[in-house]
């Protein structure tokens, strides 16, 4: 099974975001993406003000702040969560991206070979495969390069992955 939601990326290193913050601004942008595509109306801060309001850091954003912070922005209608892997299935088949967190300093794993150390993206799809599960995810881009859409092994990365799903109230 494969599914795949259209959702524009953002790189973190776009010009419209302060020099100062790029380097950790992944939190962030994978607010903002996820922000933008599940409103109507999109989302009504730019990353420099969701860093600010997220409050991310230098070493980037932890994950209980990106839960909290992200709820008290999108209010008492939303409910923002961590989640398990077959939520984050659920909720991109209901059309509802997810933010995946890469952590292998803070999860104690530092030898593992992971796609990122860690990084903040947003996670557009699933595909499953054989023995393995691969997310798609736009990765937030990189110095002079736009987001790119990748797919990544869960089974490899699993170890330092963890998710946080956006759900309106009326599902």
């Amino acid at each position: 099974m494969k599914t795949i939601l259209n959702v524009k990326g953002k790189s973190q290193f776009a010009d419209d975001i302060d020099l100062s913050i790029r380097r950790s601004a992944c939190g962030p942008v994978t607010a903002l993406v996820l922000i933008q595509h599940l409103l109507p109306k999109g989302c009504p801060y730019d990353t420099n003000e969701l860093y600010r309001l997220l409050g991310g850091t230098k070493i980037g954003l932890f994950k209980y702040r990106f839960i909290r912070n992200v709820q008290k922005l999108l209010g008492s209608k939303w409910t923002v969560a961590a989640c398990s892997i077959d939520e984050v299935k659920r909720q991109l088949d209901n059309g509802r991206p997810i933010a995946a967190k890469f952590d292998k300093w803070f999860t104690f794993r530092w030898r593992g070979d992971y796609e990122f150390d860690y990084h903040w993206v947003p996670v557009i799809g699933y595909e499953e495969k054989e023995d393995d599960l691969f997310l798609i995810i736009h990765d937030n881009g990189g110095r002079n390069r736009d987001s790119r859409v990748r797919s990544i092994s869960y089974k490899k990365n699993r170890p330092i992955l963890s998710f946080v799903k956006m759900e309106p109230e009326d599902k």
